[in-house]
């Protein structure tokens, strides 16, 4: 299997063990009392390399687009929904190791675990080479994508959310978490907008991400910018 997925990757591993890990959720992790390593931490490392291989490529080559819209296109190309897009071009979803349950609720295809897995390979290409390599790898996925015409369309609510706020120095804003429900194959994430340790919106989503936005538009609505 995990052959397999080095033949789709175009990348072979020398060191498996970041493979492995990489498809680990945390659930299987917890099954097996911890005996596997679980991908949160590449997870991590990936999204990092992911932001700067994508930042290299737009801005070099979209000589024109200020910063703003770099900083949208940035966010439409390593979105959530995007990398789950370039984790089902892998077919990541049969690789994936959960636990039972996990699996029994179909938790391989969330779009939040496969971003997240997409990710997690990121880094463990880049740990087991260089970042060359990552790079090459990441670029497949990006380059085409950045092609569609549609990906230009995917609002970007909490950098507009942002632009606006910075306008003026005082204003800070900040995302909390406040609260959680549903269970672990089908959680449910509320967060809320503060401006100056004020609740301005709300929001709710699938992952804590899709919250953020969700809360940022609802202020930008109150606000009547949208």
């Amino acid at each position: 299997m995990v052959e397999e997925l080095e033949q789709k990757i175009d990348y072979y591993f020398k060191d498996k063990k970041y493979l492995h890990i990489a498809l680990t959720h945390s659930s299987y992790s917890n099954e097996s009392n911890g005996k596997y390593t679980d991908y949160e931490r590449l997870e991590f490392l990936g999204d990092s390399i992911l932001g700067l291989v994508t930042s290299d490529y737009i801005f070099k080559n979209f000589p024109d687009l200020p910063e703003g819209d770099l900083t949208k296109l940035r966010a439409a190309l390593v979105c959530e929904k995007q990398l789950s897009k370039f984790a089902e071009q892998l077919d990541l979803q049969q690789y994936i190791k959960l636990s039972r349950g996990e699996r029994h609720n179909r938790g391989q295809c969330r779009p939040s675990i496969q971003a997240d897995v997409f990710e997690a390979i990121c880094a463990a290409i880049y740990l087991d080479s260089n970042y060359s390599e990552a790079k090459k790898f990441i670029l497949k996925f990006i380059i085409p994508a950045v092609k569609d015409p549609k990906i230009q369309d995917i609002q970007d609510y909490k950098t507009d959310l942002q632009e606006i706020i910075q306008k003026n120095p005082d204003e800070k804003i900040r995302y909390v978490l406040v609260g959680e429900s549903g269970p672990d194959h089908d959680k449910r994430f509320t967060v809320e907008v503060q401006i100056n340790n004020n609740t301005v919106g709300h929001g709710t989503g699938k992952s804590k991400k899709e919250a953020e936005q969700q809360a940022a538009k609802e202020t930008l609505t109150l606000m009547g910018l949208i």
